[in-house]
């Protein structure tokens, strides 16, 4: 069987201020962060990666597998939990040789900003409403993401990231976190309850589709707009 890595896009190491004063109260206070430089996956794992791993792993599918409108092959993969997504990255670091992973919040914020400081989407400081791509992404009747890479990917060439759907992080999810944060690669909490996630997606499309909107949910749940992209090491 031959297992075909994710495209990645190298993300350069740096300092960014992570967070936003005028979010909501667990993003802040604003604060510089040091990431060291890490790869991303292009886009979102989809329907057809996915499915090669579900084949030869012999792992469950997730709910709506198969089902419309959720089908296509290069639609993400949706309604996996955070163990399904962690499960799939062990499977793909066995496969390819290469250590495979769930970003961390701070990986995923300098990831989806593009090296662009303090705007507030992705594409800039414009409400997703205002946006030509709004009406493919969220104006039709379909309620489901669209599949990945059709929009133009932002300056790091990260398709859909901040939208599509939510991608589950690495850290457990502290509201707090922000006050007492390492300042060179943080991690998140030791424990929780609650694993955090980034991005907007196709059912929640204004509330946390800014780029240093944080969300959370227990790792256990499964929903329809919830899926995931891998980092690896550069």
């Amino acid at each position: 069987m031959i297992v075909d890595a994710p495209w990645c896009e190298v993300i350069p190491e740096g300092w960014f201020a992570m967070g936003c004063e005028t979010g909501r109260d667990e993003e802040k206070p604003v604060h510089q962060v040091w990431v060291d430089q890490f790869a991303m996956a292009a886009w979102q794992v989809r329907n057809r990666d996915y499915e090669v791993f579900l084949t030869h792993a012999g792992h469950p599918a997730p709910k709506h597998w198969r089902e419309a409108p959720f089908d296509h092959p290069d639609q993400p993969v949706v309604a996996v939990s955070w163990f399904d997504a962690a499960a799939y990255a062990g499977w793909l670091s066995a496969q390819t040789g290469q250590w495979y992973r769930l970003p961390s919040e701070a990986e995923w914020e300098r990831a989806a900003r593009g090296g662009q400081e303090q705007r507030l989407y992705v594409w800039g400081d414009a409400m997703p409403m205002e946006r030509k791509e709004y009406v493919r992404r969220w104006g039709g009747e379909v309620n489901a993401p669209l599949p990945v890479g059709l929009a133009t990917p932002n300056a790091y060439g990260l398709y859909d990231i901040g939208e599509n759907i939510h991608e589950w992080c690495s850290d457990w999810f502290g509201k707090d976190y922000y006050t007492d944060q390492p300042g060179r690669n943080p991690r998140g909490p030791a424990d929780g309850e609650r694993r955090a996630s980034r991005g907007g997606s196709w059912r929640h499309h204004v509330k946390v589709s800014r780029c240093a909107a944080r969300s959370s949910i227990p790792p256990a749940f499964q929903y329809a707009d919830y899926g995931f992209r891998l980092v690896r090491e550069a």
